[in-house]
This record gives structure tokens, C-alpha cells and sequence, in this order.
């Protein structure tokens, strides 16, 4: 196991991957599985945590108790679609009514 660092040609950002080698019997041959760690600072080389969306949290980010969290069945996502589509038209309904308030 060891750490590898890969340059997104793009943007330029190193990333810094765990890389886990293994001996694949069906290719008869040396593979590797990545895993993300960070990105790395291009001034301090330090690795920065980071989930790889482009979203990053700072070292000291403690999650807040009401935050959201995602659905795990179909049906759980297929409800939340829903609530959300239902959510929109109420907005969209509000947004209406305080339009014509203004005019």
C-alpha cells in the first residue's frame, strides 16, 4: 500500500490516491484499486482531505445535527422527489402571489 499522486491535465490540481496492488489470477497480472485522499496543496504539498465533488471541508467542520440526509431505498429517493416537486410548486405559487403584490 502506498500513497500516488496523479495531475488532473485540466485543471492542473495533484491529487494524492491510497494505492492498494493486487494479484489479479484471471489476467495473471499485477492490478491496483485508488482511493481518494485529498488534493494536494501546490505551495505546502500538504494533503487536503476532500470528497472529490470539488466540495471541501475545513480540518475543523463538525456536521450540524438538522443537516440533511440522503434517502437510502428507491423508495425513500422516489418520496423525496415529491416532497421536493411539491415544495417547488408551493414556492413557484408564492413567488406568483408576491409578484402581483409588487405590481
Amino acid at each position: 500500500m502506498g500513497i500516488v499522486y496523479q495531475t488532473d491535465k485540466r485543471s492542473g490540481i495533484t491529487y494524492a490516491y491510497e494505492n492498494q496492488s493486487f494479484w489479479d489470477p484471471e489476467l495473471k497480472r499485477s492490478r491496483s484499486k485508488r482511493k481518494l485522499i485529498g488534493r494536494v496543496d501546490p505551495e505546502t504539498k500538504e494533503i487536503i482531505p476532500t470528497d472529490g465533488r470539488c466540495k471541501k471541508r475545513s480540518p475543523s467542520y463538525v456536521a450540524d445535527p438538522q443537516e440533511y440526509v440522503m434517502p437510502k431505498t428507491m423508495k425513500g429517493l422516489k418520496d423525496e422527489v415529491l416532497r421536493l416537486l411539491k415544495e417547488n410548486s408551493e414556492l413557484k405559487t408564492q413567488l406568483e402571489a408576491l409578484k402581483n403584490n409588487v405590481s
